[in-house]
């Protein structure tokens, strides 16, 4: 892309070096503007220090725990020589202090890197807390004992300031046994028996990974199910996993509080019963970190719960200050704020630009199996808000998830009734992430599923089952037209 010729050097600062901030910083110095960027942890925000990164490494870790664990059902053994020459089967075990050293040691080096490509761009990064004065005013406090200031002005304003985590007064964390996921770094040993609060993404993917590591997991859900905002089919899948993995799940169990013990945690539920365990994280959502900022006195709107009111270009309620990322009214994920960054200053400094649509967003679930979402799903359809045709094929006929012992899973493709264009998709399947990406193609740019059935899949491969889906729903549309 050009850059853009103007009359006079814009300036854009950019309060919060997350995912949001990040790109949309990039994206203004390519585009010609004199660009500040403030961030008081590190570029990159929690999303790569604290969240992301080293959650999807500990993820990584253990999904390579669980392939070492199952390779004797490919045929494939592990033994060592006793003293009497007689094999030995080696226990798999996991030094959780390296572990946590390994993924925060590449999360500073993510934010490193992510530095390095922000100065070389020639963007101003300022370390501080900063604050808007108004409109186009940003004060920053750059002193650890907040005495030393810096102002920022500039003619358009982005804010990025991401989110932390929820704490209850009746669980509040500690750091040493009743734990954020933004805390669970600092544990030296596989805790014993971990009781996760809340069963949404969060709740889910450490779960997950801490079952797969060898711990002892117990999954407190409020809800009938796990997953309760994700597509039934998949999170009955996982539920299953996670149920014949050795998990306890608590479905229908609000936890009431969590307090401290003299050996770990117990947490009571709503309904008087208790569960004890040596450590509890507490995943029960997020809240923006915008108070204290100066929003509401620069005459930026926000809703109740504080998040940022933005439109589908990011602007806010005020002309040149944009927002991005979790702390805004949109779909909390990092790729969706890099994308909310980017889409945020290109409308600013007038550059072509495509609004967001929240349909077309593809999401994903580092669990194991991975759930990846994109588009429509069967609940709306089955709400009558889309006409649509949904089918589903398990993985378990697929010849290569045969070959790799995959077990669980499916392939799921929404259809329009009557056009057949394809406007949603699920895939639960390890790398669910990864296979998803034809779907969301095929949605973005309004494929019919007799267009994706075209597409060569490499045989045996497991997108073959993505093919065989779509192919399966050219007849459905026949059956459906009385041909």
């Amino acid at each position: 892309m050009s850059s853009l010729s103007f009359e006079r050097t814009q300036s854009v600062a950019i309060l919060g070096g997350g995912p949001g901030g990040y790109e949309a910083a990039l994206a203004a110095a390519q585009l010609g503007a004199d660009v500040t960027l403030i961030e008081r942890a590190g570029v990159g925000g929690s999303a790569v220090i604290t969240d992301v990164v080293p959650s999807k490494s500990l993820i990584a870790t253990a999904d390579a725990a669980v392939a070492i664990s199952e390779a004797s059902d490919l045929g494939v053994q592990f033994f060592a020589k006793g003293a009497s020459g007689k094999p030995l089967k080696p226990e798999v075990a996991i030094n959780l202090a390296a572990v946590n050293k390994r993924l925060l040691a590449l999360a500073r080096q993510q934010s490193e890197d992510m530095r390095t490509a922000l100065v070389e761009a020639g963007v101003r990064i300022i370390n501080g807390f900063g604050r808007l004065e108004d409109e186009h005013t940003v004060v920053v406090s750059t002193g650890e004992d907040g005495t030393d200031f810096d102002r920022v002005e500039a003619d358009t304003l982005l804010v990025s300031v991401g989110a932390s985590p929820r704490q209850l007064p009746s669980a509040m964390p500690d750091g040493e046994r009743i734990l954020t996921w933004t805390q669970l770094y600092d544990m030296k040993a596989l805790p014993e028996h971990l009781i996760v609060v809340g069963s949404g993404v969060t709740g889910a993917e450490f779960a997950s990974a801490y079952m797969n590591l060898g711990a002892k997991v117990t999954l407190v859900s409020s809800r009938d199910q796990i997953l309760p905002s994700e597509d039934q089919d998949a999170a009955a899948v996982l539920e299953k996993v996670f149920t014949r993995g050795g998990m306890t799940v608590l479905n229908k169990s609000r936890a009431d509080k969590v307090e401290r013990t003299e050996t770990g945690v117990l947490v009571t539920l709503a309904d008087g019963r208790t569960v004890e365990g040596s450590h509890c994280l507490m995943a029960v959502g997020s809240i923006p970190n915008t108070a204290g900022i100066g929003l509401e006195e620069a005459g930026i709107q926000l809703t109740d719960s504080g998040h940022i009111r933005v439109n589908r270009v990011g602007r806010t309620s005020v002309p040149n200050i944009y927002a991005a990322g979790d702390c805004t009214t949109f779909i909390p994920l990092a790729s969706v704020a890099s994308m909310q960054g980017r889409t945020a200053v290109f409308h600013a400094l007038g550059d072509i630009v495509i609004p967001m649509e929240q349909r077309r967003i593809t999401a994903n679930i580092f669990t194991a199996p991975e759930i990846a979402t994109v588009g429509w799903s069967q609940q709306d359809v089955e709400d009558g808000k889309i006409n649509g045709v949904v089918h589903k094929l398990p993985l378990s006929a697929n010849p290569r998830a045969k070959m790799m012992g995959i077990k669980d899973g499916f392939v799921k493709v929404i259809a329009r009734e009557g056009s057949g264009t394809v406007i949603g998709g699920v895939i639960v399947a390890p790398k669910a992430s990864e296979l998803i990406y034809p779907i969301a193609v095929a949605v973005e740019r309004r494929l019919t599923v007799d267009q994706l059935s075209r597409v060569f899949a490499v045989y045996p491969s497991l997108t073959g089952s993505i093919t065989d889906a779509v192919r399966a729903m050219h007849l459905v549309e026949r059956d459906n037209s009385g041909e």
